[in-house]
């Protein structure tokens, strides 16, 4: 318990003092942030073995994008309600929350590192585009599926991140007062 006091409170520190301690806890951010963002990657875009990676890039053609049209979803709230429906047989848990908590660390973390997104809409804008180009990679890659849904559900967890980092920042703005 004791260091996760001590964690909050370099972090709230971090947020509003330029000492060697903030740009210090700002660097292990960076690092930390740069590894989440690799973890994202492998997690969702390569999370298929090396080896079906290399037979989906070995079939690469025109087609490969008319393929993956064929198996994208457009329609918002339709895998959401097939989990929903089918609850008890499909990884349904793992697939809703899933894509929500991989992207609470984005909407926590980014605002630490960069002033502009500590504004929910800046926020919002920058967890959409990654998540779009991440959607619009899969497509085109066949490295997985198309789904408007995830774009939803990525952009609520990073939302939920942003109301944890809003939790502290407003910590350190109480403390800093006193």
């Amino acid at each position: 318990m004791k260091f996760v006091m001590k964690f909050w409170n370099a972090m709230g520190h971090s947020l509003f003092y330029e000492d060697g301690e903030s740009q210090k806890t700002r660097r292990i951010l960076r690092v930390v942030f740069f590894l989440y963002l690799l973890v994202l990657m492998k997690v969702i875009v390569f999370k298929y073995p090396l080896s079906e990676l290399a037979q989906i890039t070995a079939r690469w053609k025109k087609d490969v994008i008319l393929e993956g049209l064929g198996t994208a979803n457009f329609t918002l709230f339709k895998t959401i309600d097939m989990y929903i429906r089918y609850w008890g047989r499909l990884n349904s848990f793992e697939n809703l929350f899933g894509n929500i908590f991989c992207f609470v660390p984005f909407g926590f973390l980014l605002p630490f590192l960069n002033k502009s997104s500590r504004k929910w809409p800046v926020l919002l804008l920058d967890s959409f585009l990654l998540v779009c180009g991440i959607e619009i990679f899969q497509l085109i890659t066949n490295f997985g599926a198309f789904d408007v849904d995830d774009i939803l559900l990525n952009c609520l967890g990073s939302l939920g991140g942003y109301c944890l980092f809003a939790f502290c920042f407003l910590n350190g703005k109480r403390r800093r007062k006193k």
